[in-house]
């Protein structure tokens, strides 16, 4: 059949817009985002948020996004219910383009004996049972500092290079602080798990709901124990140097959604944190 002027254009669009869901909206481009970071989708009227098939909830009128560490570099789907249409983005996670950080350790803190293998294994396995937790959101952003006052920090995502070895990136950010000094917690929630472990030393995680648990690490005591509630700026504990440290200081890491995520975004403005539009 010969189509009239212009319909050609015509039936392509219809096409277009019959493979497109009425009930979606999508994205004309694809914001590149750093793996270890949180976006930010706001909205008026937003009901659910969801990246595959889980759903979560909106914190003050946006949905948040935590792109995991290690997460591989390509398309990442992103969606949010308003009015009872569900709505999907996509943003391209770029590759891990973070700085390596050489440091030099003790022998036997480096080349573990089987017995060590076997405990960090095992205390592995005890950390990621607490990355699947769910519950009601019991936080606001941005969280509360972990010290007061709260010193410069970094190294979140650096690759450490390791007595010449290239190990794994840092999963937190390191505030260094007098041993001794009071380690705050970021906000109201309960005590998931204090342990002494071979890295962490002195550690102390505590659960915020909506899948968000702060931990604190390398402390020379610890203030709590497991199950106790704990309200935002109450003492966990103090800064020491347990574990695998080099002098006092705090180690302190943040996992939303089981994501590993730069707490440096949780702890400022959000309204720095990267939009999607």
């Amino acid at each position: 059949m010969r189509l009239p002027p212009g319909g050609r254009t015509a039936a392509v669009a219809a096409a277009i817009a019959l493979a497109v869901p009425a009930h979606a909206t999508v994205a004309e481009a694809s914001p590149q985002v750093r793996p270890g970071t949180v976006v930010r989708w706001a909205g008026e009227g937003i009901e659910w948020c969801a990246v595959g098939e889980k759903r979560f909830e909106p914190l003050d009128g946006a949905c948040y996004y935590p792109v995991d560490l290690l997460r591989r570099s390509g398309a990442l789907e992103l969606a949010r219910g308003r009015s009872g249409r569900r709505e999907v983005t996509t943003v391209q996670v770029g590759k891990f383009d973070y700085p390596t950080q050489t440091l030099t350790l003790p022998r036997r803190m480096v080349e573990l004996s089987p017995e060590d293998l076997a405990r960090v294994e095992r205390e592995n396995r005890e950390m990621a049972r607490l990355w699947t937790r769910e519950g009601p959101r019991r936080f606001s952003l941005p969280l509360g500092a972990p010290l007061d006052p709260l010193p410069p920090g970094g190294r979140f995502g650096h690759r450490r290079m390791i007595n010449g070895r290239l190990r794994s990136p840092h999963g937190g950010v390191d505030y260094s602080a007098a041993a001794g000094a009071p380690v705050l917690a970021a906000a109201d929630g309960t005590v998931a798990m204090v342990a002494d472990q071979f890295f962490g030393g002195n550690a102390v995680f505590v659960d915020h709901g909506d899948g968000l648990v702060t931990m604190c690490m390398h402390m020379s005591r610890v203030d709590v124990h497991e199950g106790q509630p704990v309200r935002r700026g109450e003492r966990v504990g103090a800064v020491g140097s347990t574990g695998r440290a080099t002098g006092p200081h705090l180690h302190f890491g943040v996992r939303w959604r089981g994501a590993r995520v730069d707490p440096a975004l949780l702890l400022g403005d959000p309204g720095a944190i990267q939009a999607l539009h």
